[in-house]
């Protein structure tokens, strides 16, 4: 079996791996670039696994004329840069300790037992430079065949090394997992059995995580198994699967938009629990605001703008499990294309400060609530 792609292909990453295999090392690319050739999805970053030390890779990227920074020496990671793209060497490792997202490794020169401290088997894919793919621990071919996302080795084992892979779990599930096979037997009840840990992880890597996890085309089936295991309400305080699958179903060819399907989950506090940026918290608040008040497609288009206004309507349709109204894209339009005919100096100098205030929100209220049609004349009147 061979991988093929632009990735594979690319002069720069190809010389690196000259580099490497003409000083006698070998030179492998591993995890996700392998991964997603197999399946034919894109190839977003090229990681290459090597038994050659990092202070070595750093010599022979310096003795060949390309720049080599130390971005994880202690973990055995050396970043070079070709024709200003930078490439990730890592030599392959073992695990001695590990705390969590730390560990104390020792490097190795058997692929097999860098493959083995990997997560899941369909990660722990390598590939020769000419393609060629290899799978050191077996089996991680015929998982990602049969889209089954399995734990390398005891899944509780795993966890406990970095709680983070309950939730790389349900993301890669949601991926790459077979949904009518369903999440790994094995793998749920771990996650189930030890959900518990997810509450001590950073709130940044949480929210990364369900950011990615609610970004692939159909995250419901993984979403309400993380659900049932217990892991999503400790992950957000509040929140319910319930109406996800009913949005994806709505959503139809619309633009994917994790905040979207954020919303429609709920929660207390999305902003304190997955720690959003400031715009998407504001725009969270604002979604849940709207979501549970009484506004119109045509006025929340004219107050949010067409996207976000389609959101509202989406999810509230979730919730009620019924479609929106007949005619609610073309009320959003409406509304976002409508510009309110007065400004401040229409109503000066008559009125001033607060009263002026009242009375241009109240004109406002009077023009959408007759579908945008008054006229400056007919509001001033």
């Amino acid at each position: 079996m061979r991988v093929t792609g632009a990735w594979l292909a690319d002069p720069g990453t190809q010389a690196l791996c000259a580099m490497l295999l003409r000083a006698g090392h070998a030179a492998l690319f591993v995890g996700g670039c392998v991964r997603n050739a197999l399946l034919h999805q894109p190839v977003n970053d090229v990681d290459i696994a090597t038994d050659a030390l990092p202070d070595r890779v750093m010599t022979l990227a310096e003795e060949t004329g390309f720049q080599a920074v130390a971005t994880g020496l202690e973990h055995g990671t050396v970043t070079v840069v070709v024709s200003g793209v930078g490439h990730e060497i890592t030599t392959f490792r073992r695990d001695v300790q590990t705390f969590g997202r730390r560990a104390v490794v020792a490097f190795s020169r058997d692929v097999a037992e860098d493959a083995a401290r990997r997560d899941f088997t369909i990660n722990a894919l390598y590939a020769t430079p000419d393609g060629g793919v290899l799978d050191p621990l077996g089996g991680g071919l015929h998982d990602l065949a049969a889209r089954r996302v399995r734990f390398v080795g005891d899944p509780r084992q795993r966890i406990v090394e970095d709680y983070l892979r309950i939730l790389r779990f349900f993301r890669f599930q949601a991926w790459y997992g077979d949904d009518a096979l369903g999440p790994d037997p094995e793998g749920l009840a771990a996650c189930t059995a030890l959900a518990e840990g997810v509450e001590n992880l950073s709130r940044e890597r949480t929210g990364t995580e369900m950011r990615k996890l609610l970004s692939a085309p159909d995250p419901a089936p993984a979403v309400v198994a993380m659900a049932e295991a217990g892991v999503l309400q400790r992950v957000l305080p509040g929140a319910s699967a319930a109406a996800l699958p009913a949005l994806i179903a709505l959503e139809g060819d619309a633009p994917i938009r994790w905040q979207r399907r954020l919303a429609a989950l709920g929660g207390t506090d999305p902003h304190l629990a997955l720690r959003l940026s400031k715009r998407d918290a504001r725009l969270m608040a604002m979604m849940a605001t709207e979501i549970a008040g009484e506004r119109g497609p045509a006025e929340l288009g004219y107050r949010h703008g067409p996207w976000a206004a389609a959101d509202i309507v989406l999810v509230r349709a979730a919730r009620a499990g019924r479609p929106p109204q007949t005619g609610w894209r073309e009320a959003i339009g409406r509304g976002a294309r409508a510009e309110f005919p007065l400004v401040a100096a229409d109503l000066m100098p008559g009125l001033k400060g607060p009263d002026l205030g009242r009375r241009l929100k109240a004109l406002e209220d009077r023009w959408i609530a007759s579908d945008f049609r008054l006229s400056r004349d007919e509001l001033l009147a």
